[in-house]
């Protein structure tokens, strides 16, 4: 009886999005584990722009690179990020690396805020949050919040953010420095991310 038990509430959880793929996402920002410096990045797909699937670690195999999550284009804070960073890609490039900037929203979306905020840098959906999980970075909305999710991801999201990130990587895809706050209204000021990649080089 009790083993009847624990398998129904384990399959209630499982059901609640809780547990995605074998993993356990919590229901706070605060409660993520990210990956920590030093620690190698999985090498799971994303889709670009044109829609095609591209490996993680193909991507990180051509230059040292910047990988940004941020929540998607329906959030202003996200927003006004992106384009600070806009304003500073020549600097970054100057110093050999590039910018990928990962949101689970879909292709479609994807292109309307390439198109609204000019933006020059690499955007890629991880509609499915697949990515973000991996770097422990995923967490549960709640219900309540779902529906913008769905409807942004094209009805790939299971109901999760990335807390907004910022991780530099090697060509390896080993993590050398990371900013990640669960407040989703503060980010990593563009004068700091432009000295930090300074000392690393």
């Amino acid at each position: 009886m009790k083993k009847a038990i624990a398998a129904i509430i384990f399959v209630s959880f499982l059901l609640s999005g809780n547990i995605i793929y074998g993993q356990v996402v919590p229901e706070r920002p605060i409660d993520i584990s990210p990956l920590l410096i030093g620690e190698q990045v999985p090498d799971l797909a994303l889709t670009n722009i044109a829609g095609e699937s591209i490996g993680l670690r193909s991507i990180l195999r051509t230059s040292p690179s910047i990988v940004i999550f941020y929540r998607g284009g329906w959030c202003p804070y996200c927003n006004l990020y992106m384009a600070e960073l806009q304003s500073i890609e020549q600097d970054i490039l100057d110093m050999g690396y590039q910018i990928l900037a990962v949101s689970p929203d879909s292709q479609e979306n994807m292109k309307a805020s390439l198109d609204k905020h000019k933006l020059n840098y690499q955007l890629f959906s991880d509609a499915d949050m697949k990515v973000a999980q991996a770097f422990g970075i995923a967490y549960a909305v709640p219900e309540s919040s779902r529906k913008r999710l769905t409807d942004s991801s094209g009805g790939q999201n299971p109901g999760q953010l990335p807390v907004p990130s910022v991780f530099v990587l090697n060509q390896q895809g080993e993590i050398l420095f990371e900013y990640i706050n669960p407040n989703y209204k503060k980010r990593m000021d563009s004068g700091l991310l432009l000295a930090v990649l300074r000392t690393l080089r």
